[in-house]
């Protein structure tokens, strides 16, 4: 491969001429975290990070464990430190980064985790979530190995700019997007909480929408949604592609999971359906679009006449289904009673709670693309390819 002027070629890729390769172990230290016994946990004390409290490449506080034991200075963590999962039963875990600010002054951290001590911290926790380390980490793995040992910590290679101020330049603008990803994911979970409410609301007639009164009708479901013969429009796994004219979509996945250009099987509901999915866990989505069904386990339900799908769906939503095993959900469903209003109330709260929906994947997707961005920004300021001035 050709390099342009400027660059050289290493073992880590293509890099400006003045950048080094160095091993992590040559620009800080790994530290190898604490080990303590079951009669050490108490309700307060040290809290001690795991694998739990690394979400999203970022700290979490969800699933706390605290110590009551001695802690050496050393294995308290510090503003800087790169809280790394070296050890896990999930493989998927291991290499999992956060960097540490100053919430975790006082804390320490696990036997399977680590932490990676470095002047070059910042950039370092970039470097992790980055194909650079990510790759070297999956060879270090290879079929059996299950962790990453301290020694194999320090020798991994990353490319680094002899230049500070660069290198700060670098962490800052990968900060940024992260300060902005942050807010999206706060708004995100502000605007769930807003549906959530709103669905407690409206969904009950606790509020009810300017200028609709009356009472409601108590209805069952099988009074206002009828169930469709699922492996009617079921296709096998061969029959999937790429690309096509109709979406399959498949249980356990809530999504789009290959297309089709089966006519036979397409399902046509121009005003959408319920779908109510799994055997052992269920979740309810409304579909507004030609579909197909990829695997058993899928329940489809259409509105009645008189009644609202949307709705519906939002009620199901809104109530949760537990699971009874495949093809028994509808039977014992179709039992359950509640409230239900005209139909014109029932398209307007849909219409209310839709465009929240809509608000939401908005946002979503905004999320997903500035997640796609950093990603990009990444491959490109950690190996010099984009410089900043």
């Amino acid at each position: 491969m050709e390099v342009k002027p400027g660059y050289k070629q290493t073992e880590v890729g293509v890099i400006p001429e003045e950048w080094h390769v160095q091993r992590l172990g040559e620009l800080g230290e790994a530290l190898i975290g604490l080990t303590y016994k079951p009669s050490d946990v108490r309700q307060h004390g040290t809290l001690v990070l795991r694998s739990s409290n690394i979400q999203n490449d970022a700290l979490a506080f969800d699933d706390n464990v605290f110590v009551d034991t001695d802690i050496p200075e050393r294995i308290k963590v510090r503003p800087g430190d790169v809280l790394v999962c070296v050890r896990n039963g999930s493989r998927n875990l291991i290499g999992k980064t956060a960097l540490l600010d100053e919430r975790g002054l006082g804390m320490t951290f696990g036997a399977f985790m680590a932490v990676y001590r470095s002047p070059i911290g910042r950039l370092a926790s970039y470097l992790f979530q980055s194909e650079i380390l990510k790759r070297q980490i999956n060879e270090h793995l290879g079929a059996t190995i299950n962790q990453i040992t301290n020694k194999s910590l320090n020798s991994f290679r990353i490319p680094v700019s002899p230049d500070e101020a660069e290198r700060d330049a670098i962490a800052t603008a990968l900060s940024d997007v992260d300060a902005l990803l942050g807010w999206l994911d706060r708004l995100i979970a502000k605007k769930r909480d807003l549906k959530q409410a709103a669905m407690q609301q409206l969904l009950t007639g606790q509020t009810r929408l300017p200028g609709f009164s009356g009472a409601w009708e108590v209805k069952r479901l099988g009074d206002v949604l009828v169930r469709l013969n699922a492996k009617a429009y079921q296709i096998q796994t061969s029959d999937y592609q790429a690309t096509g004219k109709y979406p399959v979509i498949d249980q356990g996945k809530e999504q789009v999971i290959g297309y089709s250009d089966n006519e036979e099987k397409c399902l046509r509901c121009p005003d959408g359906g319920v779908v109510v999915f799994g055997d052992h866990t269920c979740f309810v989505k409304f579909i507004a679009f030609d579909f197909l069904v990829g695997a058993d386990g899928t329940q489809i339900l259409l509105g009645k006449a008189g009644q609202n799908t949307r709705f519906h769906a939002f009620q199901l939503q809104y109530r949760g289904v537990e699971p009874t095993g495949y093809n028994r959900h509808f039977k014992f469903l179709k039992e359950r009673a509640f409230a239900v209003p005209p139909l014109p109330e029932q398209a307007a709260i849909a219409a209310v709670l839709s465009d929240m929906d809509a608000e939401l994947a908005a946002l979503e997707a905004r999320s997903d693309k500035t997640r796609d961005l950093k990603q990009a920004m990444m491959q490109e300021l950690l190996t010099g390819k984009t410089r900043l001035v």
